[in-house]
């Protein structure tokens, strides 16, 4: 497991199966929820920063990292009641919360199917729930071409367990600036993927999102849903994956929700940018 100075791992037990969760700092908690290829080591040169304010709370998601990786669809919204049972779990009520990708995703349903839970969310390079059929969205699907690869059955996995430059060209890929990555980096990232349940894991993450998830999304499927958590969408321009035409069209589903773009930045903005987004984060969070 990669070291960050200052954390502390552990395994807690939320229900179907056990999730490893690294810490560090004391005080009020403060959740990041890592996206895909990642794990909580996405945050290493945030970790610290925000341990200095925050009790930072970082956890795999079912299926990656540390985490056990038990079968099943890997839908968002399981997704999310796995952080709702690790919240219980740790006793915590409410907390601040960070999420990038895939972890942003989850974070937005957090929001709106467990407001109370959420005191202030801060989203990084991930879409809003409230997308709609379009032109313009028809015209940059291309762009996760990656999820459709790993979405073939029989190809994806194959593909994760036995090729890992996959793995290591879409962090590459996903950055403006690629210099952010070492070696040690890539193979952190890429190399628990190729163990076969994650593996499996990854690709139902991404089938369930491509054959069902994206499908009902567009068809409003939280159009009824309001965000009322105060919300901070960063979003580096240069992400190759998902279009800044995609961030439009919240407006009407959001009391208090702010979106920045990040001009010189791709879809790792973490990386990219940690001190950007501790700074955005800490203010967006002391506003409340």
């Amino acid at each position: 497991m990669p070291h960050v100075d200052g954390v502390e791992h552990r395994w807690i037990d939320v229900g179907p199966f056990r999730m490893h969760v690294a810490e560090a700092g004391a005080g009020e908690p403060l959740v990041l929820l890592h996206g895909w290829p990642q794990h909580w080591y996405e945050w290493r040169y945030l970790i610290g920063p925000l341990a200095e304010h925050f009790r930072v709370i970082c956890p795999d998601l079912r299926g990656f990292g540390w985490s056990d990786a038990p079968p099943g669809r890997y839908d968002k919204e399981t997704l999310a009641r796995d952080v709702v049972r690790l919240l219980d779990a740790l006793d915590l009520d409410r907390v601040r919360l960070i999420g990038h990708d895939w972890g942003g995703f989850i974070g937005f349903l957090l929001c709106l199917q467990h407001p109370e839970r959420i005191e202030r969310f801060v989203a990084l390079n991930i879409l809003h729930p409230w997308q709609t059929p379009s032109l313009r969205g028809l015209a940059n699907a291309w762009r996760p071409a990656h999820a459709y690869l790993i979405s073939t059955p029989g190809v994806g996995g194959w593909v994760l367990r036995n090729q890992p430059g996959f793995v290591r060209t879409a962090l590459r890929l996903g950055t403006h600036d690629r210099s952010v990555w070492t070696d040690e980096d890539l193979a952190a990232f890429a190399e628990p993927l190729r163990e076969p349940a994650r593996a499996a894991a990854t690709v139902a993450l991404y089938r369930t999102f491509v054959t069902r998830e994206a499908r009902a999304m567009l068809a409003g499927r939280y159009r009824s849903l309001r965000l009322t958590t105060p919300t901070l969408l960063i979003f580096g321009e240069r992400d190759v994956a998902i279009a800044t035409s995609a961030l439009e069209g919240y407006e009407p589903y959001a009391d208090d929700m702010r979106v920045e773009l990040v001009p010189d930045a791709g879809h790792f903005i973490a990386e990219e940018k940690p001190d950007l987004v501790r700074e955005r984060a800490l203010a967006h969070f002391a506003a409340g």
